[in-house]
């Protein structure tokens, strides 16, 4: 069975938080294979990633501080993160414009 691969890219993120997909969510079961975090300025970062489902947050990184011109990799090394119809991925970062995301995705996997 071939599989539907996503990615889903968001550039200058800052202190409002950003979702993935941009404005909706997920539409079926899908698998997350990787998300990368870039500090695209000059000075340290603090970055949050959680997925929301029924009001609920739950964070994959809370916290997470990026160093100047650094990055972060969650899922690495063979984690994934499967979500359902009406879960949404958001990235947020303490100061404006700050951080670039790029989120690599299996979509409608078999349940």
């Amino acid at each position: 069975m071939a599989q539907n691969f996503r990615r889903y890219m968001l550039q200058g993120v800052g202190t409002a938080a950003a979702d993935i997909p941009d404005g909706a969510d997920f539409d079926s079961y899908d698998t997350i294979v990787g998300i990368h975090m870039t500090n695209t300025t000059t000075n340290a970062i603090t970055v949050d990633c959680y997925i929301s489902n029924g009001g609920t947050n739950h964070y994959l990184i809370k916290g997470a501080p990026i160093a100047a011109g650094g990055a972060l990799q969650l899922l690495d090394g063979g984690a994934k993160e499967v979500v359902a119809n009406g879960d949404r991925l958001w990235v947020q970062s303490d100061t404006a414009s700050s951080l670039d995301v790029w989120v690599s995705a299996v979509d409608a996997i078999s349940t």
